[in-house]
């Protein structure tokens, strides 16, 4: 039995297991293009950039953010700004570095509760499929009466958990994925964070605390960079 006709034996729900899983392919390369673009891996900028600003180069240490995609470098270039401007407190400089941040970090987060909404809803559909399947199964077996063959519910039942398991093949590899990009974020989030408070202290605009808040469990800007 070949792949097409396990799907039609599967019925509509394999359909929608399908559909998902191509779209939650589609995000995981899209993520994996937006963060080897943005080069999230690539902090050597830091270093060079704080020696600059220790030397009073700031508009080096601007160039050379310029030229980087990092959200890290974005961040780091908001802060910048902020510190040299005199008309900029500390309050207002916190709060221009946390809103760029944030934006940064909600950018990176893109699409990922969808990648997690799939990697949840896929095995609940499979199971649904299966019930559903039973359940078709069982009243082929009833309409049989008396004549009954055990090839009638034996093949209802395999057919059943057919989407049980196409679901768990779409919920394991998604559920990896999603908590890999999480991290990777996190990391991100971490450097964001190190690298802001070690510019603003430059300028003795450090932030005096941290504080999280972003859809109610995530870090958001430079309170959470």
């Amino acid at each position: 039995m070949n792949i097409v006709n396990l799907f039609q034996q599967g019925g509509p729900v394999m359909m929608v297991l399908l559909a998902l899983s191509v779209l939650a392919v589609a995000i995981l390369l899209a993520k994996l293009f937006q963060f080897a673009r943005s080069g999230l891996r690539r902090t050597g900028f830091v270093k060079p950039v704080l020696g600059a600003l220790d030397s009073g180069e700031n508009d080096v240490a601007l160039e050379l953010l310029r030229g980087q995609r990092s959200p890290v470098a974005r961040v780091m270039e908001s802060a910048i700004r902020c510190g040299i401007d005199p008309g900029m407190s500390v309050q207002d400089t916190e709060a221009e570095v946390s809103r760029v941040g944030s934006a940064q970090i909600r950018n990176l987060e893109s699409w990922l509760r969808g990648l997690s909404a799939i990697a949840h809803l896929s095995p609940l559909l499979g199971l649904l499929g299966t019930v559903t399947g039973m359940i078709a199964a069982f009243m082929s077996l009833e309409a049989a009466g008396s004549r009954v063959d055990p090839a009638i519910l034996s093949g209802g039942i395999w057919e059943a958990l057919l989407t049980t398991a196409f679901g768990l093949t779409i919920a394991i590899p998604a559920m990896g994925a999603f908590y890999w990009l999480e991290g990777e974020v996190d990391r991100v989030r971490a450097a964001m964070k190190d690298s802001t408070i070690r510019v603003l202290r430059r300028f003795g605009k450090s932030p005096r605390h941290v504080e999280t808040r972003d859809d109610e469990r995530l870090e958001d800007g430079c309170h959470g960079v």
